[in-house]
């Protein structure tokens, strides 16, 4: 990984989303050992596994020109998390999917950071990648997320609410809810 300036792939009013450098591994470590930003995960992460995490995420982008890309402010270039597309990586009714995810340093809640690239990323997903339908999901109890998904178009589905099988059984958050958006639902909302 560089350290020099990514390209955009995705720009927004406030935000841009681009591929991972060395420099964002300090602050994504740190996201990933807060307890408010893990609270729906099923624990904290170590350095070494967030590192893993970013290694992975970079290499889709990479391979594919899309995936959770490192999210920073435009006016001041800080890094403040991740937003993006990837492939759900497991198997479940919905899948094969790709979902819409984000992941934000507590700081940078509350701003709307998290929609506007959610919107931009869905926009990216349908034009670009002809996409069909994307998927989102959280835990149950993850209201601050399923609202964005709200605020973002999607709508929940009921049918496919699904115990997450990388989550141990009794694991608080391990139910988790499914969340929708088709193309063509889309576009009627754009119009």
């Amino acid at each position: 990984m560089e350290n020099t300036a990514q390209k955009p792939i995705i720009r927004t009013n406030r935000l841009i989303l681009r591929q991972w450098n060395s420099t964002d591994l300090e602050p994504f470590a740190n996201l990933n050992a807060d307890p408010r930003v893990r609270e729906f995960f099923p624990g904290l992460q170590t350095k070494e596994e967030s590192d893993r995490s970013v290694s992975i995420m970079a290499d889709h982008i990479q391979k594919y020109g899309w995936g959770f890309w490192a999210t920073s402010l435009i006016e001041t270039g800080e890094f403040i998390g991740f937003i993006g597309l990837e492939d759900v990586h497991f198997k479940a009714e919905f899948t094969p999917a790709v979902e819409i995810g984000w992941r934000l340093a507590f700081k940078h809640w509350g701003k709307g950071y998290a929609t506007e690239g959610a919107v931009a990323s869905i926009a990216y997903g349908f034009n670009t990648l002809n996409l069909d339908e994307i998927v989102s999901f959280t835990a149950v109890k993850n209201v601050r997320s399923r609202s964005v998904m709200e605020r973002i178009g999607m709508h929940y589905d009921p049918a496919g609410d699904f115990d997450h099988l990388k989550m141990e059984e009794g694991n608080s958050v391990r139910r988790h809810v499914l969340y929708r958006l088709k193309a063509i639902e889309w576009q009627k909302q754009i119009v």
